[in-house]
């Protein structure tokens, strides 16, 4: 059975692959292989005498890579990017000439009923990208304490009304627990008052992006690819990571800029400029980092 083609619109592509500068030859990582644009462009790019490894926590996103790019030098390995040095030494390869780690949630997750990401979705608040590993989010709503949930979605989602919306959703499961995506975006958009003019985000995202957050440890996951992946990259190797909001982005900044190992290139993140994202607004939030091995 031949794989559907990905829905997944790959962001900042161009500037992606140019400043990871690949050449024939060379063997990159890409970290987060998703719907596998990115890693389409870098095996293009490496030929056939290179190599793309394409890592991901996603078991249906490994399968469908190896239907999708079966005819590139990509190899889907199904792990997490903070264990590269492992998946490394397991294909005895020593360094690698550059690392792509997009931290976005991929299209192709998004429209995925069962898996929970959507907001509207009525399939099970899940929210894992591993679904075999972990706990489903509707576990963690269902559960958890006022003060517990409030801490969450002020941490790890910066929302401002965390309290309002920690005590609607204890209120609710009361009655009865949340099971669906679209049963607690029901809950959010009832709890959170909306500006006027619709300036204010959708008040589902926050929490989800909390949510997703704790759920697949992704914070922790990304400090420690921090440390460990600049040891991966040979003299001259390059690291790029797309981050979506500001809690990963501020981690890639300070450990770019306290890594002694490595070299920042990005002054300024880049940005994705106005066709980009006219042409996909999941884009708007990105901001690419580079920084290379010294």
């Amino acid at each position: 059975m031949t794989e559907p083609p990905s829905v997944h619109v790959p962001v900042l592509l161009d500037q992606v692959v140019a400043w990871l500068a690949p050449r024939p030859g060379q063997i990159l990582v890409d970290g987060t292989l998703g719907g596998g644009g990115h890693a389409r462009a870098l095996a293009a790019a490496v030929g056939r005498q290179g190599l793309v490894l394409g890592i991901d926590r996603d078991p249906e996103a490994i399968s469908a890579a190896k239907q999708r790019l079966i005819d590139l030098r990509v190899r889907p390995i199904q792990a997490n990017f903070c264990d590269l040095p492992e998946v490394l030494k397991q294909l005895d390869i020593a360094v690698v000439d550059g690392v792509l780690l997009d931290l976005g949630l991929s299209s192709d997750q998004l429209a995925d009923p069962k898996r929970g990401f959507s907001f509207d979705s009525p399939g099970p608040l899940d929210l894992r990208f591993n679904p075999l590993a972990g706990e489903p989010a509707r576990r963690l709503v269902n559960r958890l304490s006022v003060e517990h949930l409030q801490q969450l979605f002020s941490s790890y989602g910066e929302e401002h009304y965390a309290r309002r919306i920690a005590a609607a959703i204890v209120r609710q499961r009361r009655r009865r627990p949340i099971e669906t995506s679209a049963e607690l975006a029901a809950l959010l958009r009832r709890s959170v008052p909306r500006v006027p003019g619709g300036g204010r985000i959708d008040p589902a995202t926050r929490v989800f992006q909390a949510l997703r957050i704790a759920v697949n440890d992704e914070l922790k996951s990304l400090e420690i690819a921090l440390r460990r992946i600049p040891a991966c990259l040979r003299p001259g190797g390059r690291l790029a990571i797309l981050s979506f909001h500001s809690l990963e982005d501020r981690r890639v900044k300070e450990a770019f800029r306290a890594d002694e190992r490595l070299r920042v290139l990005t002054r300024k993140p880049i940005r994705p400029d106005e066709p980009e994202v006219a042409g996909n607004p999941r884009s708007r939030s990105a901001k690419l980092r580079v920084a290379e091995r010294r």
